[in-house]
């Protein structure tokens, strides 16, 4: 059955706009607690939020349809996503929901489901959920609901029990005015390091507005001029991170990838459409295996699960430690990646330094219908040849993305070829786009 309202992450859109109004929210609870309820004797559901406003209203209403068919709420309260997936796996409940729009402005916002193990729904059960959407249901068997205390406390537990110690640090912290904003201190000063914090003061409207992980520079400055050892930026709902070293310079996913490959010894690594060619080569010059996903952390799970495989992730700080997670975790990545740092005995400007980029140019363009445009034959072709073009020497992806009206647009080569490339194309999807208006 085809999902009409679920994407790669959640139901996602702007809230109060459809399909996040109040009303959708409210029969998208009541087909959820209808479909766990056939499934499970005693249903019950562990709700998580970010700090944007509209979390509130959508989690009333999310809970109210959850309720109405007998399932049991418990509130985590303000929570990172990959908390909410730990304390669904760790307390054995039914399923998890995290109401976040992730990276997103405050204007955004998402639903998201976590099966019984902590791994997102799979996606013939969103479906499912989907295709109940349209009953009238019963009011029998009234659920409850209650706030659920323990929640920071056991995940932090969880947190702190993965780390090693990070006694003579000092680590600049970015917390984008999201989920991590009363944890990430916390867990760092509980391991050891002296940390500066930025952008913890949530107010509801300004998530992710010119911090966190999409908006590091900020962060940057602050390593460099404080002459702090290293900085850490995580996203609104905490699944992401990206460091920054001594020099101010962006550590991102594909950084880490190596690194925590190369000390960890892992047999294969598995990256994106998007993950860059020096990343790739190293990895095989050392042995090591790599292997490319469509963008998106779903499929680079199920790459890992199908392949018998640990690590692998995006560069936009989003990596997977299966061994020690079922899903993207901002604070875990960056605590493993500094235990392997400080295994390797190296600083992590080096690191820095040991993985060469291949020059990489992405695009995001807004477009009106991402899908239509994508089907376009002359875009099709203009893709085809400028990869003949580069002749082996470089890569173009233009992909859509999925949670904005966007088509994104990456060409990864020679510094004075992909410059010309990138603007043909970028001016041609925007040409196309007005043709389809």
């Amino acid at each position: 059955m085809e999902r009409r309202y679920f994407g790669t992450d959640g139901v996602r859109g702007i809230a109060g706009e459809p399909p996040l109004t109040p009303e959708f929210v409210l029969k998208l609870g009541q087909a959820a607690g209808a479909y766990f309820r056939a499934h499970a004797k005693r249903p019950v559901v562990l709700l998580g939020k970010d700090t944007r406003q509209s979390c509130d209203l959508l989690e009333a209403a999310l809970a109210a349809g959850l309720m109405s068919q007998g399932v049991r709420v418990e509130h985590l309260s303000v929570l990172p996503t990959p908390g909410v997936a730990h304390l669904t796996r760790t307390l054995g409940a039914t399923a998890g929901v995290m109401i976040s729009a992730s990276h997103n402005p405050y204007t955004d916002n998402g639903i998201k489901f976590f099966s019984a193990d902590g791994d997102k729904l799979p996606d013939a059960v969103e479906a499912e959920i989907e295709g109940l959407l349209g009953r009238e249901f019963s009011t029998e068997g009234m659920g409850t609901v209650s706030d659920f205390s323990e929640a920071e406390r056991m995940y932090l537990d969880f947190l702190l029990s993965k780390g090693e110690s990070l006694e003579g640090l000092r680590i600049a912290l970015d917390t984008a005015n999201g989920a991590t904003y009363r944890l990430a201190h916390r867990l760092f000063q509980g391991l050891g390091a002296e940390v500066f914090v930025l952008f913890n003061t949530p107010d509801g409207r300004n998530i992710n507005r010119g911090c966190g992980s999409t908006h590091p520079q900020a962060l940057q400055k602050q390593v460099v001029d404080g002459g702090f050892d290293l900085g850490a930026a995580f996203d609104g709902d905490g699944d992401r991170v990206i460091l920054v070293d001594r020099k101010g310079r962006e550590f991102h996913g594909d950084h880490m990838l190596y690194l925590n490959a190369m000390v960890r010894h892992e047999p294969g690594v598995v990256g994106t459409l998007m993950s860059n060619m020096g990343l790739e080569v190293r990895l095989r010059e050392a042995g090591i295996n790599f292997f490319r996903t469509a963008v998106g952390d779903r499929y680079v799970y199920e790459k890992l699960r199908s392949s018998g495989l640990s690590l692998g992730g995006e560069q936009s700080g989003h990596v997977l430690f299966l061994d020690h997670a079922p899903t993207g975790d901002g604070m875990l990545t960056a605590i493993l990646t500094l235990k392997a740092l400080r295994e390797s005995g190296r600083d992590l400007s080096e690191w820095y330094d040991a993985l060469p980029m291949y020059p990489q140019l992405l695009k995001n363009v807004r477009v009106r219908d991402k899908a239509a445009l994508m089907k376009s034959p002359q875009l099709q072709a203009a893709i085809a040849q400028t990869e003949a073009q580069l002749s082996g020497q470089g890569r173009v992806n233009v992909r859509p993305s999925g949670t904005e009206s966007l088509v994104r647009v990456m060409v990864e080569g020679p510094a004075g070829l992909i410059e010309s490339v990138s603007a043909e194309l970028v001016n041609l999807v925007e040409q196309l786009d007005k043709a389809l208006a």
